[in-house]
């Protein structure tokens, strides 16, 4: 059995190693790994059922995700929230559409950038869009979970060096049929959904709009700043549908 692990984690470890867009798939692998093994996924017997399981999942959330009230009065350790967080999801639902997100624009992204440059890429605008949030929120002591602000970050960069790129949107109105837009189309139609949400969101945190908002704004403005205009991909394919889940 071990021998059997152990050929497997080597065969995916050179997959993701020969792959092209390695940082991207191993983000993903690392997310589904970290939650499969936490609380939130319900697979880990330790963390028991019922409302011990709930209470495990609030303390988990806690001690991992960004908590507004704590990162800017609590100790230092808070500061550090921010980046953990990103690593965490909060439902199968809230990781899978997440991960879509990230499967869909991370790769091309990354080709473009680079491995090194994407990762601290990635991380730096995740760690600002989720510090963002908490500064909206200053008095909020609701903690918030999730890679949404840096996958934000990715579409942001993604609209700026692949503008023409086609992607495969599926739209519920249309009784959630396929169709292929631009990626100018679809990105700038997903931030006004953001917009309009965080225009509407009650008080506190929930989804964090603002979040996705931060984050694709940063991503478009480094995008922006660091590639300059004539640097931009005109035409590129997308490497694989979208959903309509949002990060």
């Amino acid at each position: 059995m071990i021998s059997e692990w152990s050929t497997t984690a080597g065969r995916t470890l050179r997959a993701v190693r020969g792959a092209s867009a390695p940082i991207t798939y191993g983000l993903i692998a690392l997310c589904s790994l970290i939650f499969v093994l936490g609380p939130a996924s319900g697979l880990t017997p330790g963390y028991g059922s019922g409302e011990g399981l709930a209470a495990a999942q609030q303390a988990y959330f806690r001690h991992w995700g960004v908590v507004p009230a704590d990162l800017f009065d609590g100790p230092a350790r808070e500061l550090l929230t921010p980046a953990t967080a990103l690593f965490v999801h909060g439902n199968w639902v809230h990781l899978l559409g997440n991960m879509l997100f990230l499967f869909v624009f991370g790769a091309m992204t990354e080709e473009r950038m680079g491995r090194i440059e994407f990762t601290l890429f990635y991380a730096g605008c995740g760690y600002l869009a989720l510090l963002g949030y908490a500064l909206a929120n200053a008095d909020s002591t609701q903690s918030l979970v999730g890679a949404s602000g840096a996958i934000s970050a990715v579409l942001g960069a993604f609209l700026y060096l692949f503008p023409r790129a086609r992607v495969t949107s599926l739209l519920p109105f249309l009784l959630f049929m396929p169709l292929r837009f631009p990626a100018w189309v679809v990105l700038p139609f997903w931030v006004a959904v953001q917009w309009a949400a965080a225009s509407q969101a009650a008080e506190g945190p929930g989804v964090a709009y603002l979040a996705h908002l931060v984050g694709f704004g940063l991503g478009f403005l480094y995008a922006w700043v660091r590639y300059g205009r004539a640097t931009r991909v005109k035409c590129t394919p997308a490497p694989a549908p979208e959903g309509e889940n949002q990060p």
